[in-house]
């Protein structure tokens, strides 16, 4: 295993960290619940301790948040807020509410569609992990991440950084909420 200390080491090059990730890219560390090979840092979202305030420079989470509990949403983006560097970035992913709604109001859906639907708003329920336990659209995400202390928020249409989750479409339409926000 190659996990990192309990401490952060001095980087000589800004830290970015893809939360929840499991495939390596160049340039970001990854920080996740369940270790694996790729895995730099092993640990809950919530609890960031191991990071100094101000110490790292970029976070991308995709489809990790909503797994956490109203309480535990708003401490881990605090920890967030606090990690990150003043102008520091935090991308983030969850499935979109209104979007998810709608696609499931559509009259047309199969049965089999309306199934999948469910999975994309609960989670896919395959481990302990894998269960939704938080609802955001822009409009409240973009609130509290504003009360962590997040000064910017934009909506963006694809982050163009990692093929998972933020990229998923149903019948054609992006289910993801995927919003930069600016420390």
């Amino acid at each position: 295993m190659n996990h990192q200390p309990a401490t952060q080491p001095a980087a000589a090059t800004p830290l970015k960290l893809h939360v929840g990730g499991e495939i390596p890219k160049a340039g970001w560390k990854i920080y996740n619940i369940v270790d694996g090979p790729h895995v730099d840092y092993v640990g809950d979202v919530v609890d960031l301790s191991r990071f100094t305030d101000a110490s790292v420079a970029e976070i991308y989470a995709s489809h990790v948040y909503e797994h956490l509990g109203y309480a535990p949403f708003l401490d881990a983006i605090a920890e967030v807020a606090r990690v990150l560097k003043p102008g520091g970035i935090f991308r983030l992913a969850v499935p979109d509410m209104e979007r998810l709604c709608a696609l499931y109001l559509q009259p047309e859906l199969s049965l089999d569609d309306r199934v999948h639907l469910t999975h994309l708003f609960f989670g896919g329920q395959t481990n302990p992990y894998d269960f939704h336990r938080l609802g955001l659209n822009f409009a409240i995400l973009a609130t509290l991440l504003h009360q962590a202390g997040f000064r910017e928020m934009r909506r963006v249409e694809s982050f163009g950084l990692f093929d998972d989750c933020s990229e998923y479409r149903f019948k054609d339409i992006p289910i993801s909420l995927n919003v930069i926000a600016l420390r």
